[in-house]
């Protein structure tokens, strides 16, 4: 995407899948009622969380992706690139969101609400699924896609916020957070002073975007959907 997409190593993958082999391979997790205890090692994949609580969290992982995208990223946030944007966005949204973490934040005024018990909120916090089958704080953006959420379809107009708009070009995979107005991401440079690698497009920019191998039509390859995390109703 000229100077916004078109540098190497958005987010370098072990393996290379075609658009249409990983949509068909972005299956659910089980979901239950609860955390399974029995299978505590994959908590995460037990646990489906109810229409308000989704809602409240996808409030959350938005506002915390905007602030970094309007303050500049904090240093919690080590790593960057376009799938640790979303973990990280993610792992604070499911935080403690007491008075100390507001101000290491650097967040105040009016908050989301906080309606996931806290014992679901760590259950589900550094918990991602990834394609050996182990569990853990880190996983790769396919691995985000392929173990951890649902596969929407391939109109973005369906993307709800947070939801994730993924684009797949052989060598590169690239991961964009959808905020209910535009999408936010991270393009994978490393950091500089000048440029913090964060960046902001309209889904109506994209649609005309240059370089058509960015543009989130259902007739582009490289374009393999909008998915959903998985734990969200």
């Amino acid at each position: 995407m000229s100077t916004m997409l078109s540098r190497r190593c958005f987010c370098q993958m072990l393996g290379v899948l075609g658009a249409a082999g990983l949509a068909a391979r972005a299956w659910a997790l089980p979901v239950g009622g609860g955390v399974d205890r029995s299978a505590d090692r994959f908590a995460a994949s037990a646990i489906r969380l109810d229409p308000a609580q989704s809602r409240a969290l996808r409030t959350w992982i938005v506002r915390i992706a905007l602030e970094q995208i309007r303050r500049g990223p904090t240093p919690r946030w080590t790593h960057r690139d376009c799938a640790g944007f979303v973990r990280f966005a993610v792992a604070e949204a499911l935080a403690d969101h007491d008075a100390r973490w507001q101000k290491a934040m650097g967040l105040g005024g009016r908050l989301p609400p906080d309606l996931i018990p806290e014992q679901t909120r760590q259950s589900l916090r550094h918990r991602w699924r990834r394609p050996d089958g182990s569990a853990g704080a880190y996983v790769s953006a396919i691995g985000l896609i392929q173990e951890n959420s649902l596969w929407v379809g391939r109109d973005a107009r369906q993307a709800r916020p947070a939801d994730l708009l993924f684009f797949d070009q052989g060598a590169e995979q690239h991961l964009m957070l959808w905020t209910g107005q535009q999408a936010v991401y991270h393009n994978g440079s490393p950091p500089s002073p000048a440029d913090n690698g964060l960046r902001t497009v309209s889904l109506p920019a994209l649609f005309q975007w240059n370089d058509t191998r960015w543009r989130p039509e259902p007739g582009n390859p490289n374009f393999v959907g909008v998915f959903s995390l998985a734990f969200l109703s």
